[in-house]
């Protein structure tokens, strides 16, 4: 169903064929990183106010200052890698606004979850807002946030 909601709002808004559907811009953006691509991965953002919220508590960046920190790790030839397993994408009933909520795997960081929102600019969907996280088991959360306060 939300396959069908993205193609059908990609007719009414005049994009047709030629647009990317979000599923398709985020699996990109993903693949980018993946592939260390930094152009293709940062002309997914809609511009350098968009903001990236890290696993870390420190890292909120806008994409102006993300950017300059994540070019190392695009430069030596492989940045991160985050599967997509699965993916809930919600639409605003303009259908200009698309938020997103995905699980995710990685070979170094284990299972994580992303979050965002999207507009849709004359160029297509681009990513204004992205939070990634590890989700952590309740079983553990105690022992997780005694940790966080012998760091802090």
């Amino acid at each position: 169903m939300k396959h069908f909601m993205a193609v059908f709002l990609y007719l009414i808004t005049g994009l047709g064929a030629f647009a990317q559907t979000v599923d398709e811009v985020l699996d990109d953006w993903h693949d980018a990183a993946a592939q260390a691509d930094y152009d293709r991965y940062f002309s997914h953002f809609k511009d350098d106010n968009s903001i990236f919220l890290g696993t870390d508590a420190t890292e909120r960046w806008t994409v102006a200052e993300f950017a300059p920190w994540a070019k190392p790790y695009f430069d030596r030839g492989s940045a991160w890698e985050f599967i997509p397993v699965d993916r809930w994408v919600y639409f605003s009933e303009d259908g200009n606004t698309a938020w997103f909520d995905e699980t995710l795997s990685s070979e170094h960081m284990g299972p994580c979850r992303g979050s965002g929102a999207l507009v849709l600019t004359e160029e297509g969907w681009k990513v204004t807002h992205y939070n990634l996280t590890v989700p952590i088991p309740n079983a553990i959360l105690s022992d997780v946030v005694e940790q966080i306060s012998e760091v802090e």
